[in-house]
Formats: structure tokens, C-alpha cells, sequence
């Protein structure tokens, strides 16, 4: 075998085979042969198998080859075919700038979701997330952030309540991208991310096991940061602001405790039961924020319940909105790009599904993961947030962000899953 495997893909079945039919990739003497069916979604999936198939095998460097690599199909691929480092080399079959960008964008989200919590906290997330999007958006970007007891003076008090345990300081970071660089022009759209670059569950402290990959609760922050770099790269002529709530839950004398009461800068007051329902506390800072911008477009990610993985699993994530036709703008535009994406029950009145009798709302229910409809409640809560009751807003509960282990889809860690939809949105 050479150093490089050839990779074709093929609609004429083999005739006979010493490989089972439910393998991806069949291994010949001129490299490896996907065949397809009839059925598209099935045979994109079974390319990003093959591809996950190849990368277990060892296979460090392949060539797409012949006829049938579309765009999509050569994704699917890529997307099965990295490692969790990724090392992995691809020779591709066409479109080889567009690829290569799309492929380097996803590594970058990966690797910020997959760094150890050592290496990836408030201000480091903050600071690599600005430097990389200055460095595409050059004169057309202006950052600030907002740090420690700053947050407190200008009442962003769920990052910093959350945070303020960490000796690592929250930050509130605002990327405002302004092609035109005129200061008076609208801002078209705000995403917001949530990023926890390690979540112990606070005094609702996880169980050791449930928190080691607690590193990957920065993935919202991770993946519409990667959005935007895409947007940009792409094209994107709007004014786009970008949001990150950044903190560490951790523990301490300071930390904050059930039965604590958040007061918000809109006046809002929020009653703790459950320091691990943090991602929401964060958002909705960022969601006050983009009403004060006026912003017609919002959308949010989060790594936000574990109740919206068992609703979908790990290869949908899942959508939550008031607003229909935005949200069947979204799902027609994640099928475009090849990505599950799911819409889950929100309604108005899941605003006050976490009732409290000493607040305005609690920050979920007293009950192991938030009770029945928990991902919904969370979404809920966040709908008190939003500006004009929800109308022009996404959220985002990213089920599909991160894998414990490898499987036969992805390699363990961060999948990106979800950046494309969200760009593409902004590119509309």
C-alpha cells in the first residue's frame, strides 16, 4: 500500500466480495471504493463512515479519485476522516480552496473544544477567539472585553455570579464585525455563545465521571465563533456582532449557592435551585445584550442539557424557537448543508415552567436534569430573555458537539457540528 490511499466512490455494485455489505469501505488493489445507493442522506453517511473506517485502520493520507466527489460528498467524507488531532491529510477530488477553508475552520473549533481546561479559560478562550477573528476580518473587527468585577458594574450578573468562584476571571467578550466601519450602522444579527470552559456542576457538584469532558461546555462559544470565521471567509457584507459569556463553575467560599437570587440588568430576578444549570444563567446576559443593539437576527449555541441529547442523541442537535418561519428558515438551511438538525417543543408558556416563590423564575426545577421536558424548560427560560418575546431568535441546544469516545461517525471529542447552518443563516 502506498503512502497515500485512493479513494473512489461507485454506483455498480461489486459483483462478489470477501467484505461484509454493511462495510463503508471496501479495500482493492487500487485503494479503497465506497458504493453508493440511491438514497443520498444514506450514501453521505456511509462516505463519512468510510471515512471514519480509513482513519481506524491507520490510513494517515488518501486521494479522492474519479468521478462522483461532489462538495458535499468529499464534507461527508472529511468530516469521518480526522482523527482527533487532526493529522489526517486529504488530497481532494475538486473545489480543493473551498474544502481545505471549510476543513481548517472545523479543525479550529475542534481544537479550542478539545483543549484542556489547563490551556482553555475565560480570557484565553477570549483572546484566541479574538485574534483569529481579527486576523480574518482585519480593520473591519473591534473587540472588547469585559472582565471580573467590570461585569458587575455594567450588570452582567449571571457570567459573573457563575465565574466569580474561578481565580480565573469571567469574561464577556463582544467581537463586533462592521464591514462597512460605519459606527452608525445597524446591527444585523448577534450570536451569542455559551462558554463554560469547565463546568464541576458547582455546589450541584457532577458526579467525577459526568464531569470529565466538561471541558467541551465552551462548544457553543466554539462553534458560532467558527460561524462567524466561516461567514466572513465566505462573503459576509452584514453587520454581525459576536457575544461569548465565558466563565469557569467552579467552587470556592465565594461560589454562588441554592436558594441565591440573581437580579438582572433588565430587573429580572432569578432564584437558584441548581448551580449546574449555569449555560443558562450566562445566555442570559447575551440575550440582553443584543436587545440593547437592537439586533432583528439572534442565535444562540450551548452545550445547554443533557435532556436535549436524549431527545436527539449525538448526531442531531437540536433547534428551539417562537418564531416558525425562522425556525423552518434554519432546518431547510441545515438540510442545505448537510447537517441534523431538529426542532423541539417551545411554546411562550415554558417561560414559566420553573416557577419560583421568592423570584420572578427559578433557573430550573428541583429535579434530577431538570425533570420532564427539561431542554424545553431550559429554552424557556432563555424565551424571558430574548427581546420582542422571541421573534428573529434561534437557540441552539448543540447536542451533537462532543463525543466521549470515537464511533462510527466521528472521532472522539468535538465534531463542529452546526457551524455551517448558523454561517449560512447569516448569509441569507
Amino acid at each position: 500500500m502506498s503512502s497515500t490511499v485512493s479513494v473512489f466512490v461507485s454506483t455498480q455494485q461489486p459483483n462478489q466480495s470477501a467484505w461484509k455489505s454493511s462495510t463503508a469501505a471496501i479495500l482493492g488493489e487500487q485503494g479503497a471504493t465506497i458504493y453508493l445507493g440511491e438514497n443520498e442522506a444514506d450514501n453521505i453517511r456511509k462516505i463519512q463512515k468510510a471515512g471514519r473506517q480509513l482513519d481506524s485502520m491507520g490510513v494517515k493520507s488518501v486521494s479522492l479519485q474519479g468521478d462522483g466527489w461532489d462538495i458535499e460528498r468529499q464534507w461527508a467524507f472529511s468530516n469521518g476522516f480526522t482523527d482527533t488531532l487532526t493529522k489526517n491529510q486529504i488530497n481532494w477530488a475538486g473545489a480543493t480552496e473551498q474544502l481545505q477553508q471549510l476543513r481548517e475552520t472545523a479543525a479550529w473549533i475542534r481544537q479550542l473544544i478539545n483543549l484542556p481546561p489547563n490551556e482553555i479559560y475565560p480570557e484565553s478562550l477570549a483572546n484566541q477567539v479574538a485574534d483569529k477573528l481579527t486576523g480574518i476580518g482585519g480593520d473591519a473587527v473591534t473587540v472588547r472585553s469585559v472582565v471580573g468585577d467590570e461585569l458587575v458594574a455594567e450588570g452582567r450578573m449571571g457570567i459573573h455570579t457563575v465565574g466569580r468562584a474561578s481565580k480565573r476571571a469571567p469574561v464577556m467578550l463582544v467581537v463586533d464585525y462592521n464591514p462597512s466601519k460605519n459606527t452608525d450602522a445597524p446591527v444585523d444579527a448577534v450570536l451569542i455563545g455559551k462558554g463554560i470552559t469547565f463546568d464541576s456542576g458547582g455546589y450541584s457538584i457532577k458526579s467525577s465521571e459526568g464531569m470529565l469532558a466538561m471541558k467541551c461546555d465552551m462548544g457553543g462559544a466554539a462553534t458560532v465563533a467558527g460561524a462567524l470565521v466561516h461567514a466572513i471567509q465566505q462573503g459576509l457584507q452584514k453587520r454581525v456582532q459576536l457575544v461569548l459569556c465565558c466563565a469557569e463553575n467552579l467552587i470556592d467560599g465565594s461560589a454562588y449557592k441554592l436558594g441565591d437570587i440573581i437580579t438582572y440588568k433588565d430587573g429580572q430576578t432569578v432564584e437558584i435551585v441548581n448551580t449546574d444549570a449555569e449555560g443558562r444563567l450566562v445566555l442570559a446576559d447575551g440575550l440582553i445584550y443584543a436587545g440593547e443593539v437592537n439586533a432583528p437576527l439572534i442565535i444562540d449555541a450551548a452545550t445547554l442539557t443533557g435532556a436535549a441529547q436524549v431527545a436527539v442523541g449525538t448526531e442531531y442537535n437540536a433547534l428551539f424557537s417562537v418564531d416558525d418561519a425562522l425556525a423552518q428558515s434554519a432546518l431547510k438551511i441545515a438540510d442545505e448543508q448537510r447537517e441534523l438538525l431538529w426542532r423541539l417543543p417551545l411554546n411562550q408558556w415554558h417561560k414559566d415552567n420553573c416557577p419560583s416563590a421568592f423570584a420572578d423564575t427559578a433557573n430550573s426545577r428541583p429535579q434530577k436534569g431538570g425533570g420532564a421536558g427539561g431542554a424545553s424548560n431550559a429554552a424557556g427560560f432563555l424565551l424571558r430573555f430574548a427581546p420582542n418575546n422571541g421573534a428573529g431568535w434561534l437557540h441552539f441546544d448543540i447536542a451533537g458537539a462532543y463525543n466521549n469516545s470515537a464511533n462510527g461517525m466521528w472521532p472522539a471529542g468535538a465534531t463542529a457540528l452546526g457551524f455551517r447552518t448558523i454561517a449560512a443563516t447569516l448569509l441569507k
